[in-house]
């Protein structure tokens, strides 16, 4: 049984606050979308009847869902147990389907009520979480398909002198047409980082099954410690392929939006499993994934918003990393007064309690840097309904 599972959480007031968007270190692309220059962040804050708080971030653009499935529920169902709550949550959101946007929200709102039940404890989330550790080993990530060389090695020069002991980029330059540049991208990466630091790479979903064999093949001699995401994330037949064939561990799961589809990727023969907490169903559903890593004795590491993933991380072994995105979520950290600090390679969690993050929501208010700010209580929200099934 979850340590959650027996809580009560009498919500009176939810809010969704949107920080004005923050420029990026460097405008950054990938295979497939960009590029980035300005990167956002929307928090969902809740709030119960003693006045114990919990956030999390959350997709704004999708508050319909909120709306109509998952507020009826958690406004009006204060005396269940998180248990019996969450199961009238996720089943709330069938209709929807449990492989898009609707799932990552069940997830955010989880991720929401687990920081509050942390800080009703007084208690650090890792530490809630029988975290056994109050650091985790990182990833630094980046490394666009726009980069020039220059800024390539500029920014892995951040990633070095910060301890980072693994470096990711994207590949599949020009919508996957540039596999020539991809690879002196990656030489010159090897090059300027040794072979002491782990190389990854990463396609978005780019490439068929040949060109990503043929890349494996041409870059065979550069030690690469993963290729993530080489062909699309829904061809399980071709992945499968792909993994019978090369010769190196091939990655996948952030594009997964339930714990359910991980044993399938196992089979398939992934040996790097990635899921995201605020892309997945829940708190839970990561757990479910991590375990499954761990009885398959596979690599695994995960992402996202990294200072939140963070806690998650430390109830996993301790050479399994979080991915931080420096060009994009560095930015960002403008906003929190308190947030893990990044020294040696590792993530060191604050002493806090609930998430190891906290933004000052009155400072930012006052600075005219909320862009959206939608508060819900109970008389707002409608008793849930179930739709009737057509």
């Amino acid at each position: 049984m979850d340590q959650i599972d027996n809580e009560v959480f009498r919500i009176t007031r939810a809010q969704i606050r949107v920080l004005e968007p923050v420029a990026t270190v460097t405008p950054f692309q990938d295979a497939t979308m960009g590029p980035f220059n300005h990167f956002g962040l929307s928090i969902l804050t809740l709030e119960d009847e003693d006045g114990n708080t919990g956030e999390a971030p959350v997709f704004n653009t999708y508050m319909n869902i909120l709306e109509k499935c998952l507020f009826p529920i958690l406004f009006h169902s204060g005396n269940l147990p998180y248990k019996k709550l969450y199961t009238l949550l996720y089943w709330s959101i069938r209709n929807e389907g449990f492989r898009g946007q609707a799932a990552a929200l069940l997830g955010q709102l989880d991720m929401a009520l687990h920081d509050l039940v942390a800080r009703r404890k007084r208690l650090p989330l890792y530490r809630y979480l029988n975290g056994n550790r109050n650091s985790v080993r990182m990833y630094g990530s980046g490394g666009g398909t726009n980069y020039s060389l220059k800024q390539l090695e500029t920014e892995i020069s951040r990633f070095l002198e910060m301890g980072a002991d693994c470096i990711k980029i994207k590949i599949g330059s020009n919508f996957g047409t540039g596999m020539a540049e991809d690879i002196e991208r990656v030489r010159f990466v090897r090059q300027l980082i040794g072979s002491h630091i782990q190389l990854a790479v990463d396609a978005n979903q780019i490439w068929t099954l040949d060109q990503a064999l043929d890349f494996v093949n041409k870059v065979a001699s550069l030690d690469i410690a993963w290729l993530e995401e080489p062909i699309h994330s829904a061809a399980y037949a071709e992945i499968e392929q792909l993994c019978k064939r090369s010769s190196i561990k091939i990655a996948y799961g952030e594009s997964e939006r339930t714990a359910k589809m991980f044993p399938a990727l196992v089979n398939a023969g992934v040996a790097h499993l990635q899921p995201v907490p605020t892309q997945l169903g829940g708190i839970q559903e990561w757990q479910d994934v991590r375990d499954l890593a761990r009885k398959h004795q596979l690599d695994f590491s995960s992402g996202g918003y990294s200072l939140y993933t963070a806690s998650l991380l430390t109830t996993a072994p301790e050479e399994w990393p979080v991915e931080y995105l420096y060009a994009i979520m560095y930015g960002l950290e403008q906003y929190f007064m308190v947030q893990p600090q990044w020294k040696n390679g590792r993530f060191l969690l604050p002493d806090i309690e609930g998430l190891p993050l906290r933004i000052d929501w009155d400072y930012w208010q006052r600075k005219d840097k909320l862009i959206m700010h939608r508060t819900w209580t109970k008389d707002d929200v409608k008793k849930y309904e179930p739709a009737v099934n057509m």
